[in-house]
């Protein structure tokens, strides 16, 4: 990866990890980077389960990129483990580097590591461009999502 460094996000990395979930429409309507309280409360949920795995993307010292990585141990396909790939982002100085690539091959990677026999994602159905971006790394759009707000 050369001069990119992918590790644990820290407490320190949060407003960070804020900022490039609200960098773009759907973002900003959801986020409030101004109030760091939740996040930071649910830095430190995720940081104590051990199948939490929130990772930030370090460029000469400036966080470039995150993601979550969840690891969920299951019945179904014969006791099979998967993962869920969330939150991707990209730092807007960063769009069209092939950070995106380096970082869902990283969380591939991790699957593999461990023991995972299924990775998986969802993106808005709006976000037609991380669509294909997906599918070009080998992901099929294979399921209808469902979600209740509560």
């Amino acid at each position: 990866m050369g001069d990119l460094e992918i590790r644990p996000a820290t407490a320190a990395d949060v407003p960070a990890i804020v900022a490039m979930l609200a960098d773009d429409p759907l973002g900003a309507r959801r986020e409030s980077p101004d109030d760091l309280t939740p996040y930071l409360r649910a830095h430190t949920r995720i940081a104590a389960d051990p199948h939490q795995h929130l990772v930030v993307a370090v460029r000469q010292g400036r966080l470039v990129g995150t993601l979550q990585l969840t690891v969920i141990p299951g019945l179904s396909r014969k006791g099979s483990t998967r993962s869920i790939i969330e939150s991707v982002r990209v730092h807007a100085d960063e769009r069209g580097s092939g950070l995106g690539t380096q970082l869902i091959e990283w969380a591939v990677d991790e699957s593999r590591r461990l023991d995972c026999q299924l990775v998986q994602l969802t993106s808005d159905a709006t976000r037609t461009d991380a669509h294909r971006f997906y599918e070009r790394l080998g992901f099929e759009a294979s399921h209808v999502g469902f979600k209740l707000q509560l």
